[in-house]
């Protein structure tokens, strides 16, 4: 009887149920946190944290509230599962530090989570860590007893890293961090994440990029021209790109005719007053039309101190008031309870009434020369939608949590110092992302407001573009140079700096060889070990069988006669040496010798390797040299009897110095510079050392300084700068500034305990820029009550605590 052949029938596919299950196997922490959420994750947040689940640091690039810190929760979460795992998040402003921190509490409890910004120290051996980043290069350069645990580290805008002022800081903690510890990298978009990640790759190892360009909220773009407040592009796209909507070509160029819609018609209503072509903005009217219009809350760039707070007074003036009765008596409530410790004689030299009347009607100015508490104050205010319009300057888009539905720029360039120059498209994407409140918004709005001398194709091509290019601003230091000395020696100090961020995108190809030779150098110490023999150097006795292989092997090649007789010369002698040498005699030998050729092998691959990096750029590692020649001639370095360089006692105190002056501070403490010096006195001498005035801003004259033992030590500090400079220059490093003495008057008066009117007056400069220099110089004098000598450490700490008084040592937290 025969049987039919049978035929096994297809499998069917996984159902979504099937699917959904083996998701979860693969992702239990995923899942289980995915449940806890109010709303569900976009397929970038997933992907993250599908990723971080598996083991991998993750670079994740996106927009401006897009919901890249679900990553850092998800990370966080994770660590808590555990019984003891640590995480520690850093930002790169106490602000943002402060803000995070509250937020973990409300989350965690206050016995979970601590906080560490060289102003406060709460809670530091908690699992979780709030700080900023250079609190975290100082612990690790210090091998702090607080990384024991450490499983994660956040770094929230690491595009800060671009910041050429302190962004060498994100560097040194991404490549000093333990290889154990994975770290979750959260970017703005940027258009080389790729070129990042790969640097991460190469000195982080097993790391992930994860980039989205999508916006949560989309973007719509105005222009605000000739009276009318048209859309920039028109709605369909054509290929890749975005079709500039032919009425704003033609109101630009002076044809204003076509069909009006409502929100035109209403501008035209509120903005008469305002002159044709680029003349003053009506902000009132604006406002006005942006609430007929529900656009708001708004927040208005503009790139001036001055001008945010003239804004203010204008839109107040024009008697705007965009608050209800209920809403105005919470904002007095809240207002009065966070500001009740401020000194009663201090409010209106800050102007309190006039800022809490604002906030009443729902107008405020946000910059860094408020009071940090203002600040304070403003954002919370925003984000509970009772301040309705915030006019402010472009340190708001660094990533506080403040998201509007309209963000207005008044213009398109800003002064960076030096000149006033445009915009760039990455700094017109950080600006707009604050448009469009996820899970409130349908869309976010941007309104740009016309002047005759803008270019119509130019302001779309910058509106258009996300060009946010990430380039390194890493350099060696005095404190650096000593502090990897210290740690690792000259050599592999010169290695590490070799796989900094700088060099990789100097020369890509020299972070991979450098990690190479670290790599091969490790296994040449293993097979040396292997080597060794007990009756003798088998690493010699090597080279010398070495060298008679390779002469037997050109033996049998033409040469002259003279030639040929030095060969069998040296041949005989080396034989001799070879039969002499104990290790000869080794049970052992050929098992060491073994080892020895694969050690021989490896360290002429490894020399190679080295030579192509001395060939290449190596400009990062030249610099590093030209700092350690500058210590050598300044004894902060010195050889120990194997000819290694080593951390003088001078070195040891430098290894503790932190900031911009750090070899000044060092060799003054050295010379006993500031000895004399009483606790004001010491008070404005570091002033000098960390204030920066504006550059319109030149030093006052001597007899306005304080006088005795400061004018004596102030001219010796600036004798001892010059000499270094004279130094730095012979090496060809760049320098430094001279000492700036224009707030040693206030410093010293405010230490003295001077009335908060008559400090500002003398300083010539807004409260928060006073309280932003007075806590600079309280973390000098901080580190100088450490690492000094009597009477200098003594009266550091008197004078850190004269100056943290009044609205100094206000803190919210």
């Amino acid at each position: 009887m025969s049987s039919s052949p049978q035929t096994t029938p297809e499998a069917a596919p996984p159902s979504a149920a099937e699917r959904f299950a083996a998701h979860k196997a693969k992702t239990p922490l995923v899942t289980a946190f995915v449940e806890r959420q109010k709303f569900a994750l976009d397929p970038f947040q997933l992907a993250a944290a599908a990723s971080v689940e598996a083991g991998n640091s993750v670079l994740v690039a996106a927009p401006t509230g897009a919901g890249k810190t679900i990553i850092a929760e998800f990370a966080i979460y994770a660590a808590m599962q555990g019984p003891a795992a640590k995480v520690f998040y850093t930002a790169p402003m106490k602000a943002l530090s402060n803000q995070k921190y509250n937020e973990l509490v409300a989350e965690y409890g206050a016995d979970q989570v601590g906080l560490l910004t060289g102003d406060s120290n709460i809670n530091s051996g908690a699992r979780i860590v709030v700080m900023t980043t250079e609190v975290l290069r100082n612990m690790l350069y210090a091998g702090s007893g607080l990384l024991d645990h450490l499983a994660y580290v956040v770094m929230d805008e690491v595009h800060y890293l671009a910041d050429r002022f302190r962004g060498a800081v994100w560097e040194e903690v991404i490549i000093h961090l333990p290889r154990s510890v994975r770290l979750i990298a959260l970017s703005a978009t940027v258009s080389n994440a790729e070129e990042f990640g790969d640097w991460l790759q190469a000195v982080r190892g097993n790391t992930e990029v994860i980039v989205s360009e999508e916006r949560p909220v989309p973007l719509d773009q105005h222009v605000l021209v000739r009276g009318k407040l048209i859309e920039m592009f028109q709605t369909e796209y054509r290929g890749d790109t975005r079709t500039v909507n032919p009425e704003f070509i033609r109101l630009v160029q002076g044809n204003s005719g076509g069909h009006k819609s409502r929100r035109q018609r209403e501008y035209e209503k509120y903005n008469r007053r305002s002159l044709p072509g680029h003349g003053n903005l009506d902000r009132a009217g604006l406002v006005d039309l942006l609430g007929e219009s529900d656009l708001l809350p708004a927040i208005f760039f503009i790139f001036s101190r001055v001008g945010c707070d003239q804004a203010v007074r204008q839109v107040l003036r024009s008697g705007v008031r965009l608050t209800t009765h209920e809403e105005r008596r919470e904002i007095r409530e809240f207002v009065d309870e966070r500001c009740r410790t401020l000194l009663e004689e201090d409010l209106a030299v800050l102007g309190y009434w006039e800022w809490r009347d604002g906030l009443e009607r729902g107008v405020a100015a946000h910059h860094a020369g408020l009071l940090p508490a203002f600040k304070e104050v403003v954002e919370e205010l925003f984000r509970r939608k009772l301040v309705k319009v915030v006019f402010a300057t472009e340190t708001l888009a660094l990533g506080i949590n403040m998201p509007a539905r309209t963000v207005v720029l008044e213009k398109l360039e800003k002064f960076n110092g030096e000149a006033r120059v445009p915009i760039t498209p990455g700094e017109y994407t950080q600006l707009t992302g604050r448009a469009g409140r996820r899970g409130i918004d349908v869309e976010g709005h941007a309104v740009i407001h016309w002047r005759e001398e803008l270019n119509a194709e130019a302001v779309a091509s910058l509106a258009s573009k996300r060009t946010y290019p990430l380039k390194s601003s890493f350099r060696p230091t005095y404190n650096m140079a000593v502090n990897l000395i210290d740690q690792f020696g000259r050599g592999r100090a010169r290695t590490i700096l070799e796989s900094s961020f700088a060099q990789f995108q100097a020369d890509r190809d020299v972070v991979g060889l450098a990690r190479k030779v670290e790599e091969q150098k490790a296994s040449l110490a293993g097979y040396a070990a292997s080597m060794q023999c007990h009756l003798g150097d088998f690493a010699a006795y090597a080279r010398v069988r070495r060298e008679l292989t390779d002469l037997e092997r050109k033996s049998n090649e033409r040469t002259s006669r003279a030639n040929h007789e030095r060969r069998q010369k040296r041949l005989t002698e080396l034989r001799a040496e070879m039969r002499e040498h104990p290790c000869h005699n080794c049970p052992d030998r050929e098992k060491h010798a073994r080892w020895a050729e694969r050690w021989w092998k490896l360290k002429r691959s490894t020399d190679q390797l080295s030579r192509q990096i001395s060939e290449r750029t190596g400009a990062v590692a030249r610099v590093f040299d030209r700092i350690t020649d500058v210590l050598l001639e300044r004894e902060y370095l010195e050889r120990d009897s194997n000819g290694a360089l080593i951390l003088s006692k001078s070195g040891i105190i430098l290894k503790r110095i932190y900031g911009e002056r750090d070899l000044l501070i060092a060799e003054a403490l050295r010379r006993g510079l500031w000895t004399t010096l009483n606790p004001e006195s010491l008070a404005a001498m570091a002033s000098c050392l960390v204030f920066e005035p504006r550059r319109d801003n030149g030093n006052p004259d001597e007899r306005y300084l304080p006088g005795g033992a400061f004018r004596d030590a102030l001219r010796a500090s600036e004798t001892l700068w010059s000499q270094l400079d004279d130094a730095e220059q012979a090496h060809h490093l760049p320098g430094s500034e001279p000492l700036a003495t224009g707030l040693a008057s206030a410093m010293f008066d405010w230490a003295r305990g001077e009335h908060l009117d008559n400090v500002l007056r003398e300083a010539d400069m807004a409260a928060g820029d006073f309280v932003r220099w007075c806590k600079q110089t309280i973390d000098l004098l901080d580190q100088l009550s450490m690492v000094a000598d009597a009477p200098v450490a003594g009266n550091a700490r008197k004078a850190l605590d004269q100056i943290r008084r009044g609205i100094v040592a206000y803190s919210s937290i």
